[in-house]
């Protein structure tokens, strides 16, 4: 009687023996014994002979885990991104020299046996038996397929991994249990077929296709003999024998795979030794896996629609469940992302700012009505290297940003001016507006208790000539600090905050804004998006769209095709149409004579507003035209560079003003983006200008608290620039509309360089 192990355990004689008693045993589990049916995964392995009946015969083919392909809204490839490159295809579609180079090497009676070969069981039975352990295996390509069903199941868990790869008999045991179903259920060619499409190939490709573009850059139904007996013999060790390593090895173990395939005759000696003569002949694809490969710089688009994927609700419940779906990938993402846009958006970008400048610049487009992103760059590529970047200064922290929004400084004053007009206040509404004064207090809140001015806070204008008083157009388009908090003592900071909540605008940190009335200057951070969206609602007579990324998805499990649920833009009045409309009249003025000149487009209507922040960390330019939305802020992530005596782009600048920097940004990338498009116009309104003309504020073309102003000397005839040339007169630099009854000439006299930047 066999002695057993001083442990107690077996020899590997009596291991091998009940082995052997298993596969003997295996004719009556197919012929019907009562087996429990649960899901196969996830068990441990077992580890006697004895546990044969308890294991569940239910064995589900996992869903094998594919790459992804991200789309733009022309269908065209942005970036493909996977846990494990993998595409799945048909039969039909692999190459016979490679189904019989594997099937020589790794199972040459496949197609004679059963699911476990008894022959091959003896034979290991016997050399195991004389070295005392696990020497050869005799696993067939079934018995293989179902190891990698656990492997896969296992995902990059390394435990389960160690588990579903363990050389114990209980796994053994189980492994040829499923085999013996598989058998049944799927026969010869689809088992080849599964096992083809799961295998590791090394270099990162699971499955034969993408083994075959990794090596020679072909389908793999295009693969010829000796580069089908390349791959087929990378199998039994990926790493020993990676031809892009070791040529040698891979070479040696080619050939081998050659002769045996001349050994069972599936090919003749004559042409085993031809191809044996013959070179790897490598065509080695790198692989491209993640956002960072994206085209047209649309890196940091291609991990927002990532995080919108792992993050919304749409796609499953909990994360872990969004995750999953993620990883198994096999998914076709189309995209709302405009190629024509996000191509101008890189070129303006590239143009005006160096990616190893002190400051960086984001550029967001979205399309009015729609909520659709159109396209998203910045200055600083997607990366880890040296003027590289992983963060995405465009969107908030909870979706890739580089931290909490920038502050907006006075592109924050339309939404304080939009809760006034929808308070009932009118567009001709005026204010003192010295140039410095004590923040107004009280100033009532939402709730019972008023902000109160505690410690005697103050707030100046930019430019000392900024003096009031000023009506809410000239107030605007010189970006007038003290006029816009006057407006909010006024109304109180309950109507804002209700404006800037319909216009979906929150800090970078998903925060509500604090109410306070210094909300007016923009002085907390927001994202780009966040930006680009609400202004959106201003072009698109007042419906605010919430910003989507995704149009469709499919996916591909087991060759069959589904489509899945993506989120959808959900849009909602956010004011009336009077009051976007006076909106839209009072930005236009702001590119046709006020601080933002040097954004104005010069073929369609345009309007859009400047900011500029405490010690010029931060430059804004937010824009918009009847059918596109732009944002764009030029800084420092670490709001720690003060843009003054700084070179951006190779062009020195004394002091960053909004108008000045992203203002020309906002100009190309909108007039790229816009070419060839429609150029619909605004329903501008009439408002009426202060009886009294000021001829004031000789500084710079300024903006926000801390830009200078534009010239406004005088009261001449001054021309617009928002696509259709008007004459009209100027007051302060700010153009008034013809009125509607005649003026004799000369009646109205100036020094004629009313309008123009000084």
């Amino acid at each position: 009687m066999p002695k057993k192990r001083s442990g107690g355990g077996l020899s590997a004689t009596q291991q091998a023996a009940k082995f052997l008693g298993v596969s003997v045993l295996a004719g009556a589990v197919m012929a019907g014994i009562a087996l429990p049916a649960v899901g196969a995964f996830g068990l441990a392995a077992k580890g006697s002979v004895q546990g044969f009946d308890e294991i569940p015969d239910n064995l589900k083919s996992p869903a094998l885990s594919q790459r992804t392909t991200i789309l733009d809204s022309q269908g065209d490839q942005i970036a493909t991104v996977y846990s494990r490159d993998r595409t799945v295809v048909d039969l039909k579609d692999i190459s016979p020299y490679m189904q019989k180079a594997i099937v020589a090497i790794e199972d040459s009676r496949f197609y004679q046996h059963g699911a476990i070969d008894l022959k091959g069981v003896l034979r290991a039975v016997n050399q195991n038996a004389q070295n005392g352990g696990v020497a050869q295996g005799a696993s067939t390509l079934t018995q293989q397929l179902v190891k990698n069903y656990f492997v896969e199941e296992a995902g990059d868990d390394p435990t389960k991994v160690a588990q579903a790869t363990q050389q114990t008999l209980g796994r053994k045991i189980r492994e040829l249990k499923y085999a013996i179903q598989l058998e049944e259920k799927l026969g010869k060619k689809k088992i080849l077929e599964n096992y083809l499409n799961i295998t590791f190939f090394g270099e990162q490709a699971y499955g034969i296709e993408a083994a075959a573009q990794r090596y020679f850059s072909k389908p793999a139904k295009d693969l010829d003999l000796q580069q089908s007996a390349l791959l087929a013999g990378i199998v039994q060790s990926p790493s020993r024998y990676d031809p892009v390593n070791d040529e040698a090895e891979a070479t040696k173990r080619r050939n081998t795979v050659l002769q045996r395939m001349a050994e069972v005759h599936d090919i003749s000696q004559q042409e085993a030794d031809a191809a044996k003569k013959k070179k790897l002949g490598l065509h080695v694809s790198q692989p491209k896996n993640g956002c960072i490969t994206a085209v047209k710089g649309a890196s940091f688009f291609c991990k927002y629609v990532e995080h919108v994927f792992l993050s919304d609700p749409v796609f499953g419940k909990t994360k872990e469940e969004r995750a999953k779906i993620w990883n198994q990938g096999g998914l076709t993402i189309r995209t709302t992302l405009d190629p024509q846009s996000q191509e101008s958006i890189q070129a303006s970008l590239k143009s005006h700012v160096n990616k190893s400048d002190k400051v960086a610049a984001a550029a967001t487009l979205v399309q009015p009505g729609t909520g659709k992103i159109l396209g998203m760059g910045q200055s600083k590529p997607y990366g880890y290297g040296k003027n590289e970047t992983e963060y995405n200064y465009s969107v908030n922290y909870d979706m890739g940003g580089s931290n909490y929004g920038f502050p907006t400084g006075s592109t924050f004053k339309p939404f304080v001016a939009a809760a006034a007009l929808e308070q009932g206040l009118p567009a001709t509404q005026e204010y003192s507006s010295p140039n410095k004064m004590p923040y107004p207090s009280p100033v009532q809140t939402c709730g019972s208790k008023p902000w109160t001015n505690q410690a005697n806070e103050q707030v100046p204008n930019e430019s000392a000539s900024e003096v009031g008083p000023y009506r809410l157009k000239e107030a605007m388009a010189k970006s007038v600090n003290t006029y816009f908090v006057q407006m909010i003592s006024d109304i109180g900071l309950c109507p804002v905050m209700n404006q800037i909540d319909k216009l979906g605008v929150v800090q970078g940190n998903g925060d509500k804004l604090p109410q306070v009335p210094s909300i007016a200057l923009g002085a907390k951070g927001i994202s780009p998006l966040t930006m680009a969206t609400a202004y959106a609602a201003f072009a698109s007579r007042g419906m605010y769209c919430t910003p989507v990324a995704i149009e469709s998805i499919t996916q591909k499990i087991n060759g069959k095709q589904k489509s899945l649920e993506v989120p959808k833009s959900t849009c909602q009045r956010a004011m009336s149409e009077k009051t976007a409309d006076t909106i839209n009249t009072l930005l236009s003025g702001v590119i046709d004579s006020g601080t933002g000149q040097q954004a104005g487009l010069t073929d369609r209507a345009n309007a859009g507003k400047t900011g500029t922040t405490d010690e010029r960390k931060n430059a804004w330019f937010v824009g918009y035209t009847p059918n596109l939305s732009g944002a764009v802020w030029v800084g420092s992530a670490t709001q720690k560079v003060k843009m003054v005596n700084i070179k951006i782009g190779g062009v020195y600048r004394y002091k960053v003003y909004g108008g000045q920097v992203p203002g020309p940004i906002w100009r190309d990338l909108m007039t790229g983006a816009l070419t060839g498009k429609e150029a619909p116009s605004f329903n501008l309104v009439d408002i009426p200008d202060a009886d009294k003309n000021k001829g004031h504020d000789d500084g710079n073309n300024g903006d926000g608290n801390n830009n200078g102003n534009g010239n406004g000397n005088g009261n001449g005839n001054g021309n617009s620039t928002n696509g259709t040339t008007t004459s009209g007169q100027t007051d302060g630099g700010v153009v008034i509309p013809t009125p509607s009854f005649s003026i004799p000439e000369g009646l109205i006299q100036g020094n004629g360089n009313g309008g123009q930047r000084g």
